[in-house]
Order: C-alpha cells, then sequence, then structure tokens
C-alpha cells in the first residue's frame, strides 16, 4: 500500500486527499483539526505616502499611531486538507500582492498553498499607506505604484503564514455569535429602503449587528490560543484628515483582545492571535451619531447628502468628540463582544466538526451571464455584466469621506461638462451607457487602458469550509442587503446538492478589489455605493449564480475550471513617488540627538513628549521593532519596554524640517495610562539615516529620565 501511496504525484494525492474531504462534507463526518495562529508586522512606509481609502492626495503620512498587521490561521482537517484565512490591516487586498505571497511560501512549501486553499481579506482600515493595487484608478492619489507599501505587504503577510504553519496544533474550533449595538449605522439608508419591503422585514436592523466569532481551542488544555471575528462595519472611525498610519476601530479591537489574552506581552506580541475581518460592510458607517451639515449641524438630504448653500459639507462623526475618541468607543464595543464570547465559549458557542474543503475560480464579469427573475415583470430575462464603469455619485463620496466639486449622491442624469472631461479619457459606447443604466457614466474605466488598465475585469471568487462554517470570500465591498442575500444563497446552494446547512460569513475584500457590490435595488437609487458597482445592475445577481455554482461543485465533488488568469501588469506599473534621496543634520548635532527633552515629572494622565534630530522613517521600516520605547528602569538598575510605536497610548509624528538640506525631526508622544506604576522611564528612538554617497546606517537616541508617580 505504502508503495502504490508512493507511486501518486503531489497533485493526484492533493485531489484524492480533496475528494475524501468533499465526500466527508456531503455526509457530514466529524474529525479532528491541526490549527496554527500567526501574526506579523507589515507596517508600510509610515511618511510621504498618501493613504488608501478617501482618494485624497493631500492625505499623506506623518507617523504611526498603530502598526499595520496580518494575522494568519492555518487550519487542517485529518485528511490532511487545509485551508488559511488571513485578515490583514490594509485598505483591501490586490491580486499581484496574493500572487506574491504564494510564491514565497510555495518557494518553502511547494504547493501546499495555493490560490485556491488561501484567502488574504483587508480589514479596510482607510488609513494606511496606498499604492499596491496596480489597477491605475486605485493607485492614482498615491501617485502610483509605490514598491514599499507592496513589498511591505508581501513581506509581512508571507511571514505571518509562515508562523503559523510553524505553530500548529491539535484545536477544536467553535463559533459563537452576539448582537452589537451603538457600533455601526447605515449610510446610504434612502437605497437600502429601495430593497423589497417584504425582504427588509425579515431584519430587525438595516445594518447586520450580529458579530461572528469563529474560535481556535487547545484540544488537550481547553485554552483559546485564536479567533476570527467578522463584524460588519466601515473602518472609517479615523477621518479624512487623519496623517498618521493607523488601523482605525477593527484593529484597536483586535489589539485590545490580544493584550487581554497575552497581558505580559508587547503589543504585536504573545501567542494568542485575534483578527477583525471585514465582513459585507458596503454602506455601513461607524459615525453614529449621523451626517450632519459641518457650518449648521443640521442634518443632511437623506437622497443626495448635500447641505444647503452655505452649510458647509455633509459628513458624519461620532460617537466620540473627535476620531480617536471615537476610533476608541467603536473599538471597546467591538473587543467586549468578542471578550465576552471567548470568556462564555461553554455556553454560548457550538462546536464545529466535520472536514475542511475549498474552491475557487476566476470569473470575467464583464462576459457573465445568467438568468434573472425580473420582479417587474414576472418572468425570467437574461442579463449580463458590463464593462466597468464609474457612476457621477461615485465623485460625491461618501458620509464618512465628502468627494470634491459639486458632486451628489443619488445622481441618474449626466453633465455635458463633465462628459466632455470623460470622453476625452475614455469614451463609452452607447451600449456601455444601456448596460450600466440608470447610473450615468463618469469614468469609463473599461474602456480605458493607457497607461494599464484601471479596473479590474477579472475576479477571483473562493469558498473556504471548515466542517459547516463556510467564508464566501469576495473581492469587493458587499452592501448590507447584498452579503445577506450572498450568505443565504451559498447555504441554499450547498443543502440542495446534498450538503450540509452551512453558517455563511461574508469575507469581504479578498484577494482582489473591485469596489462596491449593490442589490439591483440600490444600485437604482445610485448612492456612492451603486455608482461604484462596476459591473453594472446586476453584479450581484452575477455573483450569487457563481457562488451557487461553487458550493454546489464543492458539495458534488466537481471540478471547477480555474478560469481566465487576471493580466500580469507589473511591467507597466508608473510610480511618481521619489525615493529618500539622503538625510542630514545640522552642524555639531548628531542624528537621535534630542532637541526637546520630557520634563522631569509627570503624573498619570499626562502626555510625554520628546523630539529627536532624525532620519526618514522610510529608511527602514522596522517591522516587528520599533521607531520609539518607552522603558522603565528596574531595581537591578536595567531598563525594559513597556510601550511601544504600535501602542494605543503613543504616536509619533515626523516632519522634514529642510528639504534642501535633508534635515527632519520626529516628535514622539506617549500619553500615561492610569495603571502605570510609579518609578523612572525614558524614551528610545531608533532609526536609519541615508548618506548621500549611498548606504544606510543606524543610530540610536534616548531622553532623560523622567518620573512617573
Amino acid at each position: 500500500m505504502d508503495q502504490r501511496l508512493g507511486q501518486f504525484s503531489g497533485v493526484k494525492w492533493s485531489k484524492l486527499r480533496m475528494a475524501l474531504a468533499v465526500l466527508a462534507l456531503a455526509i457530514g463526518t466529524t474529525g479532528a483539526y491541526r490549527v496554527g495562529v500567526g501574526r506579523a508586522d507589515c507596517t508600510g512606509p509610515s511618511v510621504e505616502i498618501t493613504f488608501m481609502g478617501y482618494a485624497q492626495v493631500t492625505q499623506r503620512g506623518t507617523g504611526i499611531h498603530l502598526r499595520q498587521y496580518a494575522r494568519s490561521y492555518v487550519i487542517e482537517d485529518e485528511n490532511g486538507t487545509r485551508v488559511v484565512f488571513v485578515s490583514v490591516d490594509a485598505g483591501m487586498m490586490g491580486h499581484a500582492v496574493k500572487r506574491d505571497v504564494l510564491a514565497v511560501l510555495q518557494k518553502k512549501y511547494g504547493e501546499l498553498y495555493t490560490h485556491a486553499n488561501v484567502v488574504i481579506s483587508g480589514t479596510h482600515t482607510h488609513s494606511t499607506p496606498g499604492g499596491f493595487l496596480m489597477y491605475l484608478l486605485y493607485d492614482l492619489t498615491s501617485l502610483g505604484f509605490v514598491p514599499e507599501t507592496f513589498n511591505a505587504l508581501v513581506h509581512g503577510i508571507a511571514q505571518s503564514v509562515i508562523r503559523a504553519h510553524n505553530n500548529l496544533v491539535e484545536a477544536r474550533l467553535y463559533v459563537a455569535e452576539t448582537e452589537v449595538l451603538e457600533a455601526n449605522i447605515n449610510r446610504s439608508p434612502s437605497a437600502y429602503e429601495n430593497n423589497p419591503e417584504e425582504e427588509r422585514a425579515q431584519y430587525r436592523h438595516n445594518v447586520d449587528k450580529t458579530l461572528v466569532q469563529l474560535q481556535f481551542v487547545h484540544a488537550r488544555t481547553g485554552a483559546p490560543f485564536g479567533a476570527i471575528n467578522w463584524f460588519a462595519v466601515h473602518p472609517t472611525s479615523m477621518n479624512n484628515t487623519n496623517r498618521l498610519v493607523s488601523s482605525d476601530n477593527v484593529g484597536l479591537a483586535a489589539i485590545l483582545l490580544e493584550q487581554e489574552r497575552n497581558p505580559d506581552a508587547l503589543v504585536g506580541k504573545g501567542d494568542f492571535v485575534g483578527a477583525f475581518a471585514s465582513s459585507n460592510l458596503g454602506d455601513v458607517s461607524p459615525n453614529i451619531n449621523g451626517p450632519k451639515c459641518e457650518k449648521t449641524g443640521l442634518p443632511c438630504d437623506v437622497l443626495t447628502s448635500s447641505c444647503p448653500s452655505g452649510a458647509g459639507a455633509c459628513f458624519a462623526s461620532g460617537p466620540g468628540r473627535d476620531m480617536f475618541e471615537s476610533t476608541e468607543i467603536i473599538a471597546d464595543r467591538l473587543y467586549r463582544a468578542a471578550a465576552g464570547l471567548l470568556s462564555t465559549r461553554t455556553t454560548k458557542a457550538r462546536e464545529v466538526t466535520g472536514p475542511v474543503a475549498f474552491v475557487h475560480q476566476y470569473v470575467d464579469m464583464t462576459t457573465a451571464e445568467t438568468v434573472h427573475f425580473d420582479r417587474a415583470t414576472q418572468k425570467p430575462v437574461r442579463v449580463r455584466g458590463c464593462l466597468p464603469a464609474m457612476g457621477y455619485s461615485f465623485a460625491a463620496g461618501t458620509t464618512d469621506g465628502p468627494g470634491a466639486f459639486d458632486f451628489q449622491q443619488g445622481t441618474i442624469t449626466d453633465n455635458v461638462l463633465w462628459n466632455a472631461v470623460r470622453d476625452f479619457i475614455a469614451e463609452p459606447t452607447q451600449d456601455d451607457k444601456d448596460c450600466q443604466a440608470p447610473k450615468p457614466i463618469l469614468l469609463a474605466t473599461g474602456r480605458a487602458r493607457f497607461p494599464y488598465d484601471w479596473q479590474p475585469k477579472v475576479v477571483p471568487t473562493q469558498l473556504l469550509v471548515v466542517g459547516d462554517f463556510a467564508m464566501a470570500a469576495v473581492p469587493g465591498e458587499f452592501t448590507t442587503m447584498a452579503g445577506r442575500r450572498l450568505r443565504s444563497a451559498v447555504a441554499r446552494a450547498s443543502v440542495a446538492a446534498g450538503g450540509r446547512d452551512l453558517q455563511v460569513v461574508v469575507a469581504g475584500l479578498s484577494n482582489m478589489y473591485s469596489s462596491y457590490i449593490t442589490t439591483p435595488e440600490e444600485y437604482e437609487i445610485q448612492r456612492y455605493e451603486g455608482a461604484s458597482t462596476l459591473y453594472g445592475p446586476h453584479t450581484l445577481t452575477l455573483y450569487l449564480e457563481q457562488y451557487k455554482r461553487l458550493a454546489g461543485a464543492l458539495v458534488r465533488n466537481e471540478t471547477v475550471p480555474a478560469g481566465p488568469t487576471p493580466p500580469y501588469e507589473d511591467d507597466k506599473q508608473i510610480s511618481l513617488t521619489t525615493g529618500v534621496i539622503f538625510d542630514s543634520h545640522p552642524l555639531g548635532k548628531e542624528f537621535g540627538d534630542v532637541k526637546v527633552h520630557p520634563e522631569a515629572a509627570y503624573e498619570r494622565g499626562a502626555t510625554v513628549s520628546a523630539v529627536f534630530i532624525a532620519g526618514n522613517p522610510r529608511n527602514n521600516l522596522m517591522h516587528d521593532k520599533s521607531f520609539f520605547t518607552v522603558e522603565q528602569q528596574q531595581p537591578d538598575g536595567n531598563w525594559s519596554v513597556v510601550a511601544t510605536d504600535a501602542n494605543w497610548e503613543t504616536r509619533f509624528r515626523w516632519e522634514r524640517t529642510s528639504t534642501i538640506l535633508g534635515f527632519s525631526d520626529i516628535e514622539f508622544s506617549w500619553t500615561i495610562g492610569p495603571n502605570t506604576l510609579d518609578g523612572l522611564y525614558r524614551i528610545r528612538h531608533f532609526g536609519y539615516y541615508r548618506y548621500i554617497l549611498g548606504g544606510v546606517y543606524p543610530y540610536v537616541g534616548a531622553t532623560n529620565a523622567f518620573s512617573v508617580k
């Protein structure tokens, strides 16, 4: 028998294991798991690079508030079939990033990890560096491709998976749910209200309030060592005036959960890995005070999110007095809900049992077709996807981050002037206009090819199944109702094919970014989300049919063709971001010298600050390290680190004081928490400077000691 198995090729053996797993999936057999968790720093260039999310070229980084992390979970069943889920503190995920991550993994592990069994999901924070998607429209405000951002993500994500791979232990899995109120609102209620009344009547809220948690527990000790939480909310508590790298509300929630479970570890360290991953957050805002006119404080127009002349812009905020407090409040509510589920696992969670399975397929959305039941005519009609296009309301932005000029949400008519600008870039055909109707096309991105594709045409679709728990990995932002329809469609398709009744979560912004996905009814209203639904009014219809096919194929053990591969366009990328040329310091000074020392003593609640002569932080991104440490002196005279630049209580801001001479300063601040111990403390700064004749060199600086009492 061993000799016969040895004759199997790696591909044949993989197919045999997959067939066994799928057979077990259909009949619902139980099985043991091995699970590995891993975390790695993937912070991009923290200064001089535009953030991805609000599409404002002026929103360039000046420092760090919260670092970016990739959190990975490898799950293997008793047949040796494994899947990987990665949640990354990033705006979204790019196909090329995943491709290069897999290249790193395959160099180490062969074909163990592929596009089919690995999901990489971005949390959708809007406060991290951009320039990594390799589609022009998405990288435009970052002045094109930014290799530093791209490489930081690839390295960090790959490292997190490697760590998870190396930490496999026998485990039991549980899933639990809880309702989280006062953490999200629908930012496009007028579009949501256009969904059928009988459908809306099935739900209490116009956003999903349920937090779903997948728990990983040591099989022998019963101790949790990891958790993935899915909750639908935009990480946009930090608004478009923010200039500090931040993982926003969900990133802070992850830190709080990990700190509770790793009480003796620094931020980003410790054995327990807890993620807050994105879900169907397309129309969901954390700014629960709602949209108000900037100057009057009165509510904005519900349909257009506009204000009367002179009343300022329409934007949402809250629940805090500023964006930092709002971030902290939303994060705390999410963290407490997740921590409560972990602490009451025996009473609130159900165990997940059964095999692991996966399926993946690329789809050209511009040629996809399906049959759709038309509510108006009560007849089936054939619908198709369109070439990508963005509508007028896309330029209006959202209540989380208003756009420019006088564009308004809900716009269904065009403008001769803007059409002329559009046609100069790429002119849509009459078929494009008919296909996208009632969207008035502002940018015919599917027709634009210079200097490379503006938006994707081919997208990845994917399902990971663990027992009766399914993760529907989607390449964009599904709205609330779109996500509800997807969850229902996948579950029904599994049962119809003879499989288990699946509990489905929408794993948003996975593997590639293709903007928004609304229901056809929401599309008609042409709010921001509808205007940013690329492939026309039946984008969701096509996705539903595709994911039903995947679910059915998985249960029936059918081979799914790989589909068309997204184009390779690395060689066409343009980058207008300049690198660091050199750093210098004033005469008589050195890198790391302290310009402003802390005061001699502080009370708890006060903020300590220090200013150093510095090099550019882009010289070394300090992954798994820190630009700053807060250190406490121990009784033996040695110093121990109590906080880094990854802590919520710390911030640093970098400033170029002379471009010509290459001078720069960096200010670090630490707000002393209520539980800080009495004693002597100091702040150390670790940096790198670039020598004008070449080379990058390290330096260290330290402040005078100060007391806390």
